[in-house]
């Protein structure tokens, strides 16, 4: 049986994928950071990196794996509302990316090794920008709000990794319209 979906169906399939993969790592990371290794300072996460895959296949598409992120840290992590609403809003700010995504272009981004680890460390820090700029909004001292790009320092690593290796792996950072014109037409 030979089924073929429709462009829709295609990318609601990707785009709940990465929602697994992206709720799943996110779960056994949090699991661990809070369970065997409560008493560091510091948080990995993989969300960025997630996020800046999934802006480059389909856009604005992100900024829903963006809020997933904050949910499944906020709630893994027992957070309250403000939390939840710090986390959630502020990973939205990494929709900010579209606009040098557009401005450079998405191939030009996605051929250049410096270029894509850029592109994956300004997601992470719209993100963390995004989440100081809704607490400050909300009442949290300066000073307090910094500790969103301190404690979240390790995921500049992880998602400069993720992005270098992603963008070597045929059609995972590229453009899905793109990746499916290129390969019909190898066809």
């Amino acid at each position: 049986m030979n089924r073929q979906f429709s462009f829709r169906q295609y990318r609601a399939i990707d785009l709940g994928l990465f929602a697994v993969i992206l709720w799943i790592s996110e779960t056994l990371i949090v699991t661990a950071a809070t369970r065997w290794f409560a008493d560091q300072l510091y948080t990995v996460s993989v969300v960025a990196a997630i996020v800046a895959i999934v802006l480059m296949r389909w856009g604005v598409w992100a900024g829903l794996h963006a809020v997933l992120g904050g949910l499944v840290f906020s709630l893994l992590s027992h957070g309250s509302a403000r939390q939840l609403l710090i986390y959630c809003a502020g990973n939205a700010f990494s929709l900010l990316m579209l606009l040098p995504l557009k401005a450079l272009g998405k191939e030009r981004v996605r051929t250049d090794g410096v270029l894509s680890v850029c592109f994956g460390l300004g997601t992470l820090l719209c993100m963390q920008l995004g989440r100081a700029l809704v607490a400050f909004a909300m009442g949290t001292a300066f000073r307090n709000c910094l500790g969103f790009f301190t404690t979240d320092a390790l995921s500049l690593l992880f998602t400069g990794v993720i992005l270098w290796v992603a963008r070597r792996l045929d059609g995972i950072f590229e453009d899905q319209k793109h990746y499916l014109l290129r390969i019909h037409k190898d066809d």
